[in-house]
């Protein structure tokens, strides 16, 4: 083997192109001189016991296209450093000392993690204590604030826009409520993206406060108008009108979220005496080849996290801001969840097609200018206007 190596490892929750993550980044070391180790089980194989394969054209060949990762991966176990919404847990000296002696022991210029939120908080924590690693966004969450869109999330909402497509079909032959229910944790992306691109008509997401009510009202609106079938996509995360979110809460540990699909159909149809369906994706979205999208972009951040290496930019994060890759560091990526804007392009979209997001009172269309009230000014500048255009007609008059 040559002297010079990077690790790659695959953390948290498993999405559409992992394996083109790896993919990118062990072609681009081989072609920059490097040998690419794999490590299993996310951070798990860096101790106790070190678990790795090193990465080869032949076992890295055929997986751009599918689904999961080859090295594994876990969201749980001794480098869990994130519990509930943001608060972060520090990493025991000894498990920081024994990757570091994992690293140097086998001579790595750094190591790639690939993970979304918390996976990198632990990222974050092995470079505090100088471990050499550079981060690569992945959720399908898309939640991670300093990159314009994360691996994963387009397959997902892929996922649930193919799932809309189907449950259109079904819900107009019974005249029936469906509510669909997706994941996203604390932010309403995959609802969002996938309740416009499958043609829903009430979505629930975190960022925007909505009520029954006004649930309700849109379902009765669209019968008054001749449709007797509504789709309804909720984000997990989606907080009920009292306040509070659906799931179990675990000491220690992130909730696991989700059930908010069902209360929502049991209160429609509670008010309502209509016959709601509810569809839960959960893991379906994770699973699976990748989209194109997700190819293109999971490769190029593969590719540019060695590039990051190589440059001597350790403890950064790869991000697409568009048109460009560029990085940032690791910790102004974790500490601040990426959120959907409910006044931005998207959900003004969204409210000019009479999408409804379940609020009180639901805008006529975002784009609709308010007339502005005449002034005194105005009628002043009105009677000068028309001075001067009386004016000007009779010297047009005389000159004739």
């Amino acid at each position: 083997m040559s002297a010079k190596r990077i690790g790659v490892l695959t953390s948290g929750g498993d999405c559409p192109g992992l394996n083109a993550v790896i993919r990118g980044a062990a072609k681009t070391c081989w072609k920059l001189g490097y040998d690419c180790i794999g490590f299993l089980k996310g951070y798990e194989g860096l101790y106790d016991p070190v678990q790795y394969i090193t990465l080869t054209p032949q076992n890295t060949t055929g997986i751009l296209n599918e689904g999961g990762t080859i090295l594994g991966s876990t969201n749980k176990g001794r480098f869990a450093a994130t519990c509930g919404v943001s608060d972060r847990i520090e990493i025991k000296r000894e498990l920081l000392e024994g990757v570091k002696c994992t690293v140097d022991q086998l001579g790595l210029e750094g190591l790639v993690c690939i993970g979304g939120d918390g996976s990198l908080a632990i990222a974050e924590q092995f470079h505090r204590f100088g471990i050499p690693v550079v981060g690569v966004p992945k959720t399908i969450d898309n939640d991670l604030s300093a990159t314009a869109f994360t691996f994963g999330f387009y397959s997902a909402v892929d996922c649930a826009t193919d799932a809309l497509d189907r449950l259109h079909t079904t819900a107009a032959s019974h005249e029936r409520v469906f509510v669909l229910e997706v994941m996203g944790r604390h932010a309403g992306w995959i609802a969002l993206h996938a309740g416009i691109a499958g043609g829903g008509d009430v979505i629930l997401i975190p960022e925007i406060s909505w009520t029954f009510e006004g649930v309700c009202r849109k379902i009765l609106e669209r019968e008054q108008q001749g449709k007797k079938f509504t789709l309804i996509v909720v984000a997990e995360g989606a907080n009920l009108p009292e306040g509070g979110l659906v799931g179990e809460h675990r000491d220690g540990a992130q909730a696991r979220l989700g059930g908010i699909g069902e209360i929502v159909a049991r209160e429609i149809q509670r008010r309502l005496l209509r016959e709601v369906r509810v569809v839960v994706l959960g893991h379906l979205q994770r699973g699976g080849a990748p989209t194109t999208f997700d190819r293109v972009l999971a490769t190029q951040y593969g590719a540019h996290a060695v590039r990051l290496i190589h440059e001597g930019k350790l403890g950064e994060m790869i991000c697409y801001q568009p048109p460009h890759m560029n990085s940032v560091p690791i910790r102004e990526a974790v500490h601040r969840i990426r959120e959907v804007d409910s006044n931005g392009a998207a959900v003004q979209a969204a409210r000019a097609l009479g999408i409804s997001f379940g609020g009180g009172t639901e805008q006529a269309s975002p784009f609709l200018v308010p007339a502005r009230e005449m002034t005194i000014d105005d009628v002043e500048v009105s009677a000068e206007f028309t001075l001067e255009m009386a004016e000007s007609a009779t010297a047009e008059a005389l000159a004739d």
